[in-house]
């Protein structure tokens, strides 16, 4: 019996084999670490809804924050619990607001980490939904002077250190309204991460746990797309880019790696993913439950979405693939 001369097997015979030729890699430059801060001091308090991540207060967060940056890993995304909510999120754009106190607590305490702040209103609003309501009952966000608030934190944040400012609202023309705001203030060097690419997702669950932002009443299917979409993606992030996005965001991650794919073959920009809460959560349950490997699984997901085109993963298993990175180096 014959066989060809060109066996693919020989490529797979050994690890220094498979590593001369593989063709994705995953760094800890590819990562950026979601924290969640509260109010407080001396907080540092685990999340139910995530095990593994925590509320933490300021002073925890700097503390977390130099952590995370001797593991190498350059950016953090910061949620915000506030003190109080109000019926338009008004804490959002507060001077002494939550995220902007942490923000310039990071900034002091590690200077060379990235700080994104996520710019929306759910966290800061009684309602729950991302902005000024028209309807209550129904739900339903007037686009327009809620980019007036959007603009209000996003100067905010700007004003307080912020490097990145990551608008995920998917109100429409935000991105232009916030560029403009941006560069008007002094502010034109704030880089933007648009949620270009945001659907409406039932793996969001765990997050709004942990952020307090569920709906009061209805649900965000009127402003986050219909997960049966990948064309309305590509004019999502389309006109983002137009309108002066420096990265765009697709999220959820895994559930979308096609979408991801489409959105790197159409654009130049960086485009980074948000593995999600849900995602997160069924692979540590599972993991709990001795069903699969939790660290091979972990580091093939997060692989999986690096394959898919993106440069930057949004994901609560950054810290834990740093530190496997590090011992495999």
């Amino acid at each position: 019996m014959s066989f060809p001369e060109t066996r693919p097997r020989r490529l797979r015979r050994t690890e220094g084999v498979r590593r001369m030729v593989r063709e994705t890699t995953l760094s800890v430059d590819n990562l950026m670490v979601p924290l969640f801060v509260c109010p407080g001091k001396g907080v540092h308090q685990e999340i139910p809804s995530l095990p593994g991540q925590f509320h933490l207060s300021v002073d925890q967060l700097a503390r977390e924050a130099e952590t995370i940056a001797k593991l190498g890993i350059p950016s953090v995304i910061l949620f915000g619990l506030p003190e109080k909510k109000d019926s338009v999120g008004s804490e959002a754009w507060h001077p002494e607001g939550i995220v902007q106190r942490a923000i310039r607590a990071l900034k002091k305490a590690t200077p060379d980490l990235v700080v994104a702040a996520d710019c929306c209103l759910c966290e800061y609003t009684t309602h729950g939904h991302c902005g000024v309501l028209l309807d209550k009952q129904a739900g339903e966000v007037d686009n327009d002077a809620t980019l007036e608030n959007l603009a209000r934190a996003a100067l905010a944040q700007a004003q307080a250190g912020a490097d990145i400012v990551a608008p995920s609202g998917m109100m429409d023309g935000t991105i232009g309204f916030l560029r403009d705001a941006l560069d008007e203030a002094a502010h034109d060097s704030v880089i933007l991460l648009s949620y270009a690419v945001k659907y409406a997702s039932a793996y969001y669950g765990p997050f709004r746990v942990a952020a307090d932002s569920a709906p009061a009443f209805g649900d965000r299917r009127g402003y986050q797309m219909d997960p049966a979409n990948v064309r309305e993606a590509i004019r999502e992030a389309a006109l983002d880019v137009e309108e002066g996005a420096d990265m765009i965001m697709v999220k959820p991650a895994l559930p979308y790696l096609d979408v991801v794919a489409e959105i790197r073959r159409e654009f130049d920009v960086p485009v980074a993913a948000y593995n999600v809460s849900g995602e997160y959560l069924m692979l540590k349950a599972a993991a709990e439950k001795g069903f699969l490997d939790y660290e091979r699984a972990m580091v093939e997901n997060l692989m999986s979405v690096r394959r898919a085109g993106a440069d930057l993963v949004v994901t609560y298993h950054a810290k834990e693939v740093a530190e496997l990175l590090s011992k495999a180096s």
